[in-house]
């Protein structure tokens, strides 16, 4: 089988700022042997997936599995490791992608723009869209306006239509009502018999069964496995059904010791990125201000 996504080593780390002017501080900062903190989201995961497999990524809240699904789909890149995609992807999460100002028509020609379809095409497409989508009049409306469901429907209904190689999901079904969400399983079965690689972020076990092959299991930024669906998905709900049983004060204290391991201090990762940083010159820096310095002296002057 073809190779479709291979994640090698993968890290995505957040830096940690105790407040919000130090991400300023950092910027322009010339001595950089303090120490730094860092929140890896998502610390040495490794998979291969190949053409034609549907794979599910469970786990709970806050187990990086957002973070994957946005490499996967190139939106952020990862802080080290290496990530192969071989295809087009395409994102489907209830927030993503879409430009809250303009409508929902707008937002149909916009994405299609960005996937490089050409007018005609977006043209003979958009019918086909809007009727998946089912959302009425709200079609002309602004998006800022639209429920989390109607931007699921719309998010979905435009990107099941620019075809890509690979399609990720992330809980954009977990909004629907019934009816639309068979309605996309029913889609992504299509998909699944053209042969096109699917990722698939549920909390919905029972889906993950119906749907997926295999299952790669999140567990605060771990890969904790990746198997057949079956097992994995029973590991999994062991698992949950385990951390329910614990008290409220046991619940805190593992989900604290688990986040304490996610925090890395001055990661070899951070020591290249401090190197690089190290060479710029102290005018380089300087110069950023002076549009700030430029700016406040005509603000002053009453300009």
């Amino acid at each position: 089988m073809k190779l479709k996504v291979e994640f090698k080593n993968v890290y995505k780390k957040f830096p940690m700022h105790a407040k919000q002017n130090d991400k300023l501080l950092n910027l322009f900062s010339i001595n950089r042997k303090k120490q730094r903190m860092e929140f890896a989201a998502v610390k040495d995961v490794s998979f291969k997936v190949y053409e034609g497999e549907t794979i599910g990524i469970v786990g709970l809240n806050g187990s990086g599995k957002s973070t994957v699904s946005n490499m996967l789909a190139q939106v952020i890149q990862p802080t080290d490791g290496e990530i192969i995609i071989n295809g087009e992807t395409s994102l489907i999460a209830i927030s993503a992608g879409l430009n809250n100002n303009l409508s929902g028509i707008e937002n149909i020609k916009l994405k299609c723009m960005m996937h490089g379809l050409k007018n005609e095409d977006i043209e003979r497409l958009t019918p086909d869209i809007i009727d998946f989508a089912d959302i009425g009049e709200h079609i002309n409306q602004p998006v800022k306006n639209y429920s989390s469901g109607m931007r699921s429907r719309l998010g979905f209904a435009i990107a099941i239509h620019t075809d890509p190689d690979i399609l990720i999901i992330d809980e954009a079904l977990s909004v629907g009502d019934s009816t639309f969400t068979d309605k996309c399983l029913n889609k992504l079965n299509e998909f699944k018999k053209q042969g096109k690689t699917i990722f698939f972020i549920s909390h919905s076990a029972s889906q993950m069964r119906t749907f997926c092959d295999r299952v790669i299991w999140m567990h605060y930024g771990e890969n904790i496995e990746f198997g057949p669906k079956e097992e994995v998905i029973n590991n999994y709900v062991k698992h949950t059904k385990w951390i329910n049983g614990l008290t409220n004060r046991e619940k805190r204290r593992y989900k604290n010791k688990k986040l304490e391991e996610q925090n890395i201090v001055n990661s070899e990762i951070g020591k290249r990125q401090k190197t690089k940083y190290k060479v710029l010159p102290i005018i380089s820096r300087i110069s950023l201000f002076i549009p700030l310095i430029l700016f406040g002296a005509l603000v002053l002057m009453g300009y």
